[in-house]
């Protein structure tokens, strides 16, 4: 009798009887570093019993980890390049994409500064002093994204005409990261996430002349779209998770409250 115990509890353990199942999401900073924790704790308060790994470490580790097998979601805050479909056409795998939120990328300033315009010049290196674009003299401190980011790559397509960054420009890991630079320093500019943009100390800048407001988003020059990317239509856990995110009203009410517009 004992023996058989012990038999049906090795089996138990090996087979996963009670285990919690397990859904690791990857990628960017942008949707996994402010959104991603608020999504898993609602998801979790709704009784979903789901072991969440998160990590942000930019939009290129979504598709790296994805390649690999070691995300079930890659988190991205642009879409897929063609170079990175092509790796996973070489495993005989097509990605799935699928609409997480809309963003608006805010270029700030420091509140005290008193520009109210983007010149693109500032990010390329080509004006480098406040005193050329209206503001007060000081040399001009530029923060960035990394370039594992999709945010970096994004707004140098959509605000700089895929025209390089200046050599200069200080790199940071996250939204959060740049947010505090500039909020600290009263010559410099940046750019950061929607649900990043309210920070004291900072400022959002108009850019073409289009003022940072959601009600402009179809006219802004810098709103994206955020992404899900799965190797195949999602299934079991990841597939149930992911028509909870980009479908419940719950799920929508934290996309707008963290800062983001809701599909």
């Amino acid at each position: 009798m004992k023996k058989t115990i012990a038999i049906a509890a090795v089996l138990a353990l090996f087979t996963g009887v009670n285990a919690e199942e397990k859904l690791a999401i990857k990628g960017s900073d942008t949707i996994n570093a402010k959104l991603m924790p608020r999504l898993v704790d609602a998801y979790k308060a709704a009784g979903n019993e789901v072991v969440f790994e998160i990590e942000d470490k930019g939009s290129s580790s979504a598709f790296k980890n994805l390649l690999a097998g070691t995300a079930d979601i890659g988190a991205s805050s642009r879409d897929v390049k063609d170079e990175e479909k092509e790796k996973f056409a070489e495993k005989g795998q097509e990605l799935v994409e699928k609409v997480a939120a809309v963003d608006m990328i805010a270029v700030i300033v420091n509140e005290k500064n008193g520009v109210s315009n983007l010149s693109e010049g500032i990010f390329t290196g080509e004006i480098t002093n406040w005193a050329e674009v209206g503001g007060k003299p000081g040399e001009i401190s530029v923060y960035t994204r990394n370039e594992t980011s999709g945010t970096y790559a994004t707004f140098q397509k959509l605000a700089m005409g895929k025209r390089d960054y200046g050599s200069d420009t200080q790199k940071m890991e996250g939204n959060e990261q740049i947010a505090t630079e500039v909020a600290g320093n009263e010559n410099g500019i940046g750019y950061v996430g929607k649900a990043y943009a309210e920070k004291d100390g900072v400022a959002p800048v108009a850019v073409d002349g289009v003022a940072f407001d959601p009600a402009n988003a179809n006219s802004y020059p810098v709103a994206r779209k955020l992404y899900y990317y799965t190797i195949g239509e999602p299934k079991g856990t990841a597939a149930e998770f992911l028509l909870w995110a980009i479908t419940s009203e719950t799920a929508a009410e934290i996309v707008e409250d963290t800062g983001f517009i809701a599909n």
